[in-house]
């Protein structure tokens, strides 16, 4: 099956935002599926196929985003009209080298940095929770229940990936 490639999807706006709870269990719920995940394979975690990321770099890259996530979170708390653009090259994630760091490190840090996202949405008001910014690649308004499902289908993406680059499709 082709599998859509991350910058053509599109999102449409979220309206009810009684579904928040359910996105913050989805999002908070990524580093115990990520570490079942990876304890499960335990080889080839740092192979790399066809010029595609290694399951290694691919966690990198989760834990890459997160200070991303937070930062645009909390713009839209802070009503700022425009979020704050990603580094669409991932140049972070190409030049780390995350095969050689320690997984249980990895996982313990990308675990480290959703509890400091999740600290923030759960934080979030119920005026928060109307306010919106604009997303810069999407150029759509995002509130806090769109970011909140972007990033948990950001995570699915790539845990998706990693399932596929393990063999186990």
């Amino acid at each position: 099956m082709q599998r859509t490639n991350w910058f053509d999807r599109k999102f449409s706006p979220i309206t009810d935002n009684g579904l928040f709870p359910t996105i913050l269990e989805r999002l908070e719920g990524t580093p115990a599926r990520l570490t079942d995940k990876i304890n499960r394979m335990q080889h080839n975690l740092t192979l790399s196929l066809n010029g595609k990321w290694s399951i290694q770099k691919e966690v990198g890259h989760l834990i890459d985003l997160e200070p991303l996530w937070r930062d645009r979170a909390l713009q839209i708390i802070d009503n700022q009209s425009n979020l704050i653009a990603a580094d669409l090259t991932n140049r972070k994630t190409h030049e780390t080298d995350y095969d050689s760091m320690d997984m249980a490190a990895l996982l313990a840090q990308f675990s480290a940095l959703r509890s400091d996202l999740m600290a923030v949405l759960r934080s979030a008001t119920n005026e928060d929770l109307e306010k919106a910014a604009i997303h810069p690649r999407l150029g759509t308004p995002m509130k806090l229940i769109d970011l909140a499902y972007f990033v948990a289908e950001h995570d699915d993406h790539h845990l998706a990936q990693m399932t596929l680059l393990s063999g186990n499709n």
